[in-house]
């Protein structure tokens, strides 16, 4: 099949299926008589793989770890294991980070209960202020 038909298989863009290709997550396929490649149900299988992981939030280093580890199937499956852990977590810490900027955003939009002018906005003062008035993401210690 040709790069169009696989992205359009997989849901992926050309583009998508080229750098795939370029970092080496996606073999390059083989050539026809006319220069065209010709991807086999391998790639598409490969390319459903790295596709399903990008869904998951799985980064394309982590993803070429997957990889190896698919590539020898008898090994055990701790490597597997360890890695998602480690991505739950990951996760676990960006839903507390986004749980705190909603509970700020929350805050801040609670400051201005009727529409009135730009100038009178108790929101745009807020946020006009300096940072020491405010316990907000953009103004942590860092």
């Amino acid at each position: 099949m040709k790069i169009g038909e696989l992205a359009k298989r997989t849901g992926c863009d050309v583009e998508t299926v080229r750098y795939y290709e370029k970092s080496g997550l996606l073999d390059e396929p083989a050539r026809n008589a006319a220069g065209y490649r010709e991807y086999q149900d391998e790639h598409q299988e490969r390319l459903q793989f790295i596709r399903h992981c990008r869904s998951l939030q799985i980064g394309l280093a982590e993803i070429r770890l997957l990889l190896a580890l698919k590539s020898n199937p008898a090994a055990g499956c701790e490597g597997v294991n360890d890695l998602l852990d480690h991505h739950i977590e990951r996760i676990q810490g960006q839903m507390e980070a986004l749980r705190t900027l909603q509970g700020q955003l929350q805050a801040l939009r609670h400051q201005c209960a009727a529409p009135q002018s730009i100038q009178q906005c108790a929101i745009m003062q807020s946020l006009s202020e300096g940072s020491d008035s405010h316990d907000c993401a953009c103004h942590a210690a860092g």
